[in-house]
C-alpha cells in the first residue's frame, strides 16, 4: 500500500518538489511506495502525463526508482536530500564493523608532515602539478596502465561520475558488479542511468554475466580492479584475459571504467583492462591508503575521454587544489609514509585471512581476497544482523550493495583486533546458522 502522505502540486516540477520535501522531512521513508500515476493524477486533478513527468524528474534526480510491478518507490538512499547520508543506528557498546573505512591510526596523513612548495598556483596554469603528473605516469605505467592522458579529480566517485557524464545520457545502461559499491549504485540513480547487474566471484566480474549485460545494451561497464566493495574480489590475470575477450567481441564503443580505490593497501596485484576498448578510464584514489580527507584521484584514459573530463572541470571547480596534489606526491615519496602504507596492507591482509579462516572453520562461506572487507552470504540479512547486534557486533546489510544477488553481510576488518576474531566468528556463525545454515 502507498504511504499516507498527501502529495500536492499542479505541475510536474511542483509535484516533484513536494515529494522531495516529504522525503527530506521523513514523511516518505526509504522504500515507501508512491501512488500509481493515474491514481495520483485523479487526486490532484491533473493529466496523468504531468504525474509521469514528475516521477521521471525524481528518477533522474536519484530520489525514486521504478521497481517493476512494485511501482515507483523512494530510493534506499535518496540522492536529493540529506537522507542520502542515513547510516546504521549503532547501539552504545556495540563494536561497529559496518563502516568500510581504513584504520585511522594507519593513515600517513595523520602523522606525516612533509614540506610543501610555497610557490602559489594562479589562474591559467596547468591543472595538474608537474610532480604529480610525473609520479602518476611512472606508477601507473609500471602497473600496465597507459598514462599519456591524465586528469585529477576530487576522489574516485567524482572521477567515475565525470567519466560517465562525458559519454552517457539519462536512460543509458551501465554494467555494474552485483553486489557492488553502494555509492556507485546511488550515483547511477542520480544520473538517470540504469544498472545492469554482473555477478562477482573472488576473481572479479563473471564474463558470462558481462556478455549478457552488453547484449542487453549496456553502453558502459564499471569494474573494481581489486578490493571490491563489498566482496573483496580482485580481478585475476586469467579473469582479466577473459573480460578483455568479452569486450573485444562486443561493440568497441563500450566505455570501460576501472576503479582502483585501494591502491597501496589492496593486498592483491593489479591486472588492468585499460585500453581494451576505444574509450576507457582508470581511476586511482589515494583516500584509503593515505587518508579519506585527501580528496584526490588520478584518472588515466583515452585522449577524448580525458579531454572531456578536463573541459567539464574548467566549467566547474577549474582544478583540484595543487596543495592537495603536492601533499599526495610528498606522502608517496616519504619513506615513513610508505612504511605506514605497507604496515597497513600487512595488517589488513592478516585480519582478512584470519577472519575468513575462522568463518570457514565454522561452516560459513567467507570472501575477502583483498581490501578492507569480508563478505559473508547468509540466508536472511535482517535476522543475522539483529542477532549480531545482540552479541555486540554491527555489520553492514548486504541490501545496500545488491541489485538482484543473494543476501549477505559485510564486515570491515580495518579496526578489528586480532584477539577478537574468534569471538566475532562465533557470533557470526550463531547469527547465520540461527536463520538456517548457510551453504559453503
Amino acid at each position: 500500500m502507498p504511504v499516507q502522505y498527501r502529495i500536492s502540486g499542479a505541475s510536474a516540477e511542483a509535484i516533484a518538489a513536494d515529494i522531495e520535501e516529504g522525503i527530506s522531512a521523513g514523511a516518505l521513508a526509504p522504500g515507501a511506495a508512491l501512488p500509481p500515476i493515474r491514481e495520483l493524477a485523479g487526486q490532484l486533478g491533473v493529466n496523468p502525463n504531468t504525474v509521469a513527468a514528475a516521477y521521471r524528474l525524481l528518477r533522474h534526480r536519484g530520489a525514486v526508482e521504478t521497481a517493476g510491478r512494485r511501482g515507483t518507490r523512494v530510493r534506499d538512499r535518496p540522492a536529493t536530500t540529506p537522507r542520502s547520508l542515513r547510516g546504521l543506528a549503532i547501539p552504545a557498546g556495540v563494536r561497529d564493523l559496518s563502516t568500510g573505512t581504513p584504520h585511522p591510526g594507519l593513515l600517513p596523513i595523520a602523522t606525516a608532515r612533509p614540506a610543501l612548495p610555497a610557490t602559489p598556483v594562479l589562474y591559467g596554469q596547468p591543472p595538474i602539478a608537474p610532480e604529480l603528473a610525473d609520479y602518476a605516469r611512472a606508477s601507473l605505467g609500471a602497473d600496465g596502465v597507459p598514462a599519456e592522458h591524465l586528469a585529477v579529480t576530487s576522489g574516485a566517485l567524482d572521477g567515475i561520475e565525470r567519466v560517465l557524464a562525458a559519454h552517457l545520457r539519462p536512460g543509458d545502461r551501465v554494467a555494474v558488479e552485483d553486489p557492488g559499491w553502494a555509492n556507485l549504485l546511488d550515483l547511477l540513480g542520480a544520473l538517470g542511468l540504469s544498472p545492469e547487474p554482473v555477478g562477482v566471484d573472488d576473481d572479479g566480474p563473471l564474463p558470462a554475466d558481462l556478455t549478457r549485460a552488453l547484449g542487453r545494451g549496456a553502453r558502459a561497464v564499471v569494474i573494481t580492479s581489486r578490493a571490491q566493495n563489498p566482496t573483496g574480489a580482485a580481478v585475476s590475470a586469467g579473469r582479466a584475459d577473459a573480460l578483455r575477450a568479452v569486450l573485444a567481441a562486443s561493440d568497441r564503443e563500450v566505455l570501460v571504467v576501472e576503479d582502483d580505490h585501494c591502491a597501496g593497501i589492496a593486498g592483491a596485484p593489479l591486472h588492468p583492462l585499460a585500453g581494451a576498448t576505444r574509450h576507457w578510464a582508470f581511476v586511482r584514489s589515494v583516500a584509503k591508503a593515505l587518508g579519506p580527507d585527501l580528496r584526490l584521484a588520478l584518472v588515466a584514459g583515452d585522449q577524448r575521454t580525458i579531454e572531456r573530463v578536463h573541459g567539464r572541470l574548467r566549467l566547474g571547480p577549474g582544478w583540484v587544489s595543487q596543495l592537495l596534489q603536492q601533499l599526495a606526491v610528498a606522502l608517496w615519496r616519504d619513506a615513513a609514509a610508505r612504511r605506514m602504507v605497507a604496515d597497513a596492507e600487512a595488517a589488513y591482509r592478516r585480519n582478512r585471512a584470519r577472519l575468513c579462516t575462522a568463518l570457514t572453520d565454522r561452516g560459513l562461506a567467507a570472501h575477502g581476497r583483498s581490501g578492507l572487507n569480508v563478505w559473508i552470504p547468509v540466508p536472511d540479512e535482517t535476522t543475522a544482523l539483529t542477532r549480531l547486534l545482540a552479541a555486540g557486533w554491527a555489520a553492514a546489510p548486504g541490501s545496500r550493495f545488491r541489485i538482484g544477488g543473494g543476501p549477505g553481510i559485510r564486515i570491515t576488518i580495518a579496526e578489528l583486533d586480532p584477539a577478537d576474531i574468534d569471538a566475532l566468528a562465533d557470533a557470526v556463525a550463531d547469527a547465520a546458522h540461527g536463520t538456517g545454515r548457510a551453504s559453503v
